[in-house]
């Protein structure tokens, strides 16, 4: 399994690829040049949007448009992509929104981290529908959250732990608890960033400085390594027609000698099978 370049880019810090299945399209963000990406595997086709902060995260809305996870807090485009409104604005010095991802229930769960990555200046909230706000834990930084196909286990990625763990999922609550560890990165491997889950169950995880996508079984067992020609792979997300396709963000930042496709939007085609990504309901 080889991968392939999709979109041959230079973004800074590409992150959080999700299918818009309304879009028949991949939306993708550079989070800091506060850039939202998509792009359409059958015509081509792509468009850049600037933002009004840096952008940890782009989530297709049910009716139409966009819920981001911004510098200082959640915001939303209409389906015109031309108005823009804050759902819960909360900033704090020195802090923004990374990684973020929508519940099959609808809320969206967003990661937000430090600029200097202080353990603790991070969390994790569940952003309701209807704009409240719960915290549910602190972190450094927050990265990658998904769920089992049936909804009982959410996978979550505090990225100095290097560790992805697993919770409980009390979906009538919308509550995460008993979190135990699911797979941990040995030195020298990278650090887990973003993840996404298979209709198989297992768990996929970029490796930042790693220059690897790995995947683990439900058991937490891992049963494939992706090599890539990137050092730091950022997330991952299936897409494209019936959803077999396997995108991967990319980054730069911080390499003196970058890989020419350091930036780039990669792709690994018929890589499994994904779920689909819920829109947020909001």
């Amino acid at each position: 399994m080889r991968p392939e370049i999709a979109v041959r880019e230079r973004a800074s810090l590409g992150e959080g690829p999700t299918w818009d299945p309304a879009g028949s399209r991949l939306i993708w963000v550079d989070i800091l040049s506060a850039r939202i990406h998509t792009y359409d595997p059958v015509s081509g086709r792509r468009t850049v949007m600037a933002t009004e902060q840096h952008v940890g995260a782009a989530k297709p809305r049910t009716g139409g448009g966009l819920v981001v996870n911004l510098r200082d807090g959640i915001g939303l485009y209409g389906p015109d992509l031309a108005t823009f409104s804050w759902l819960a604005y909360a900033p704090v010095r020195g802090r923004r929104g990374n990684d973020a991802v929508v519940a099959p229930d609808g809320a969206l769960w967003a990661g937000t981290m430090r600029y200097d990555e202080e353990p603790g200046g991070g969390n994790l909230t569940r952003i309701a529908p209807d704009g409240a706000v719960t915290e549910v834990l602190s972190a450094a930084v927050s990265n990658g959250t998904g769920w089992s196909p049936d909804g009982r286990f959410m996978y979550y990625v505090d990225s100095p732990t290097r560790r992805v763990d697993v919770f409980d999922f009390d979906a009538d609550g919308q509550q995460a608890l008993s979190r135990r560890s699911f797979a941990e990165i040995e030195q020298g491997a990278g650090f887990p960033d973003g993840l996404t889950v298979d209709a198989d169950g297992c768990v996929w995880v970029a490796l930042w400085g790693g220059g690897q996508i790995r995947r683990y079984t439900p058991q937490g067992q891992l049963d494939r390594i992706v090599e890539l020609p990137v050092q730091r792979p950022t997330a991952c997300a299936f897409g494209g027609h019936g959803l077999r396709d396997l995108y991967i963000t990319t980054a730069r930042t911080g390499l003196t000698r970058p890989h020419p496709l350091a930036g780039s939007l990669l792709v690994l085609p018929d890589a499994g099978r994904g779920l689909p990504a819920t829109p947020f309901a909001g």
